[in-house]
């Protein structure tokens, strides 16, 4: 098994920690050092005990220049294009904590980066991983609900009075955007990926009705069409007021995802992580059981994402020696980047608004 040494960049994100875990429990991980924004932060990677962490230090160009095959960047937003370009610049592969950057130019610098330095740049779509998502996928692909005509999309979690509405999330100038750019996102790459289709437009309203002193939304709607002609509605929200806090509340999500064909449709939802899907088709390759229900119970794991969080990041390490390819690209995050850009174009301007193509 290849070895490699890697560093964390950045401690101010809320899943700086969890990614610590996950090159903890990676085999193909030797050792890690750590950038830390400030002092303050040092802390938090001494109360995880990490048994891979050999260095902290607050100079990032130091911690760069121990030769390091595997960047992981998860600083705040407005920061996160300068970190990873500096350790593109300094030979590193880069996984980043999506969203990259706070807007589409941002998030095109560090792509461009990536292919100046000849380096791999990947995002942390990690829901790809979960296997009910890439059996939707697999079911789509083989055409077994027949031409898709709508997809919908719920992603509801726990208000913000519970999140610090203090913190940099909630700031436009460091953030970018609220609950559409931050976990929306994953809803936005989601239907890319087990469509296999692009979003071409958007109509959509954004707004901030928490009643707490922030300047990002805190709620949106979406509807959307993909290239073949298929529509769909996208609904955020932290709107949860009896669900608890916190950012790794798994209690804390009320979602649901459905795609609607000629010849069938699936649907999961959930008031955690998804766990069961449920599958209806007409079409001749299920005429012995048209109706079927999966049931995931996932391995347990403390990186972030658990199990399938591990799988991501171990093939982005194969595609940085040239098996496979980056599942999940700077690409995807800078077209994502253009649909929610697109998104809040159109909430502003009142109109249905078409995606920048790539």
């Amino acid at each position: 098994m290849r070895k490699i040494n890697a560093v964390l960049l950045g401690l101010d994100n809320p899943h700086s920690i969890a990614h610590l875990r996950t090159l903890d429990q990676l085999p193909e991980v030797d050792r890690v050092q750590v950038w830390a924004e400030d002092e303050k932060f040092i802390p938090s990677v001494e109360e995880a005990e990490s048994p891979k962490v050999e260095r902290v230090s607050t100079d990032l160009t130091s911690i760069l220049a121990g030769g390091a095959h595997l960047a992981v960047a998860s600083p705040r937003t407005d920061r996160s294009p300068d970190v990873c370009i500096q350790a593109l610049e300094a030979g590193h592969h880069v996984l980043a904590e999506k969203p990259i950057g706070s807007t589409v130019p941002e998030i095109g610098r560090v792509v461009q980066s990536a292919r100046d330095n000849g380096r791999k740049l990947g995002v942390f779509y990690g829901r790809r991983y979960h296997p009910l998502v890439r059996q939707v996928r697999e079911i789509i692909a083989q055409g077994l609900l027949g031409t898709l005509m709508s997809v919908e999309l719920r992603m509801l979690t726990t208000q913000v009075r519970f999140r610090d509405p203090g913190y940099w999330l909630f700031k436009k100038r460091i953030s970018g955007g609220g609950m559409l750019s931050w976990l929306g996102c994953h809803y936005v790459d989601k239907i890319r990926f087990v469509t296999g289709e692009e979003i071409v437009s958007v109509s959509a309203e954004v707004a901030t009705r928490s009643g707490e002193d922030i300047d990002v939304e805190d709620v949106a709607v979406l509807s959307f069409r993909l290239a073949s002609g298929t529509v769909g509605t996208l609904h955020v929200g932290f709107v949860m007021a009896l669900s608890g806090g916190g950012y790794h509340n798994v209690g804390g999500y009320d979602t649901y995802v459905g795609v609607n064909g000629r010849r069938g449709r699936l649907y999961f939802s959930s008031a955690g992580t998804p766990d069961r899907l449920k599958v209806e088709t007409d079409h001749p390759a299920w005429s012995d059981a048209p109706w079927r229900e999966f049931e995931y119970t996932l391995s347990s794991s403390p990186a972030y994402g658990g199990v399938p969080g591990e799988r991501f990041v171990q093939d982005f390490l194969k595609a940085t020696w040239g098996e496979g390819t980056v599942p999940a690209s700077g690409d995807d995050a800078l077209q994502v980047a253009r649909i929610v850009e697109a998104a809040y174009e159109s909430s502003a301007s009142g109109r249905r608004v078409r995606v920048p193509a790539d």
